[in-house]
């Protein structure tokens, strides 16, 4: 755990993306080993590539992971909120 992490604890408050939102990666994702039949440190999600939260859950009683279902990639991934971003259309 980075030292940047150590410092907030996100779920004081609501979670950033709810349920069904789409939310874009901000980075590529490795496989630290966490998720099954896929070699460690192989991609798991590019950055940029779309998907849609489809569970909600804690780590460490400090953050939320976020079950993000990437559908062309046919796999759900547990990214934290600062590893994603809104992909919803703002107002124009």
């Amino acid at each position: 755990m980075s030292a940047r992490d150590s410092d907030i604890v996100e779920i004081h408050g609501p979670p950033r993306f709810g349920y069904g939102d789409k939310v874009r990666a901000r980075k590529v994702v490795r496989n630290d080993g966490t998720f099954p039949g896929r070699e460690i440190g192989e991609v798991l999600v590019r950055k940029g590539e779309v998907g849609y939260v489809a569970s909600i859950g804690t780590f460490l009683q400090q953050f939320y992971i976020y079950g993000v279902d990437f559908v062309d990639r046919g796999c759900v991934v547990g990214m934290k909120a600062r590893e994603l971003e809104s992909a919803e259309a703002g107002p124009a």
